[in-house]
């Protein structure tokens, strides 16, 4: 049971501080290479190793911090190395983790990576154990001072509290949801205002058999924009009002690796919320950002600025004018 005192939040004008606040998923990723992934009980040899940053809220701040935003986390970690490791590459990033807590108890999600260089496939080992994501307790005044609230189902109560404060501070809640299946994921659902999910969860949460079906009945919820993310297919959307769906392609470019695309797409999508930029405008720009970390692969250096994210979209524009 969540309750908000009604005192919690002023619906005076606030000065905005930060541009987007994120709670959730926090994770290290410890990454081997090898040629071929092995035969149960045989050996491989590893011909590199990587600990990177990764988890849905991470990566969606980063990307809007390289965009420009500036960027706040407030959820859940520990002191061990894994957390420590976890705060030093957000610091790096330039995003503020003043209100990010610390307990004994609490570590981010830990994932032992395998990639298979000659296949191009990866499995991943994920460990959850400890893993608290929201605060139960986030300040009602940093919300308020965030221009957008970005949440997942990582610690699913306090995201709930955290998006009932947003909406009495008039804060826009994007969503980045893995699982329909979470107890109280109806409640995040219905409190989200930008819902951005992949085909797969539209498909299963509705149990619609076309795409687009599922995609209308995700958006009769009273969401202001529902995106129905679709890979190399591009997306589809629709806003609060629209008759039908509209299809925004992908932008073309040689994927090497699509880890954590989706993040970055949320990322995006939230910075140009914070911008105040059209739909049409946010969905583009979330695209080629997506787009360009799947050209560049790897952890959070393939994370592109907005520089680059900006050259892609023009050269796409000169392209339909030749």
């Amino acid at each position: 049971m969540i309750t908000i005192q009604a005192a919690d939040v002023s619906l005076q004008m606030v000065t905005k501080q930060f541009d987007i606040l994120g709670l959730g998923a926090v994770a290290v990723d410890d990454v081997i290479f090898v040629n071929s992934y092995p035969p149960p009980d045989s050996k491989a040899c590893v011909l590199n190793r990587q600990r990177r940053l990764g988890g849905m809220t991470s990566i969606a701040l980063i990307t809007a911090t390289r965009l420009g935003a500036s960027c706040a986390y407030a959820g859940v970690l520990g002191h061990d190395e894994l957390s420590r490791f976890a705060l030093r590459c957000l610091r790096d990033e330039k995003i503020d983790v003043s209100a990010a807590r610390q307990t004994p108890h609490a570590r981010p999600i830990h994932s032992n990576i395998v990639v298979d260089q000659q296949r191009g496939t990866r499995n991943i080992f994920f460990d959850v154990r400890k893993v608290v994501g929201a605060r139960r307790d986030v300040p009602a005044a940093l919300i308020a001072k965030s221009r957008v609230l970005l949440i997942d189902n990582m610690g699913v109560q306090g995201m709930i509290r955290a998006a009932r404060l947003a909406h009495r501070a008039h804060v826009p809640v994007v969503a980045d949801l893995e699982s329909g299946h979470d107890p109280g994921c109806s409640e995040l659902l219905r409190l989200t205002d930008h819902l951005i999910l992949p085909q797969e969860f539209v498909m299963a949460f509705t149990r619609k058999k076309s795409a687009l079906d599922a995609l209308k009945a995700v958006a009769a919820d009273s969401h202001e924009v529902v995106v129905m993310t679709c890979g190399a297919e591009g997306c589809w959307y629709m806003e609060r009002g629209m008759k039908a769906p509209r299809h925004q392609k992908a932008f073309k470019v040689n994927a090497a690796d699509t880890t954590g695309c989706g993040d970055v797409f949320h990322g995006a999508y939230a910075f140009g919320l914070a911008r105040n930029l059209s739909l049409e405008e946010r969905i583009r720009l979330a695209s080629a950002a997506a787009a360009l970390k799947a050209q560049e692969g790897g952890g959070i250096e393939a994370i592109p600025s907005l520089g680059k994210v900006r050259k892609l979209m023009n050269h796409e524009l000169d392209d339909k004018t030749d």
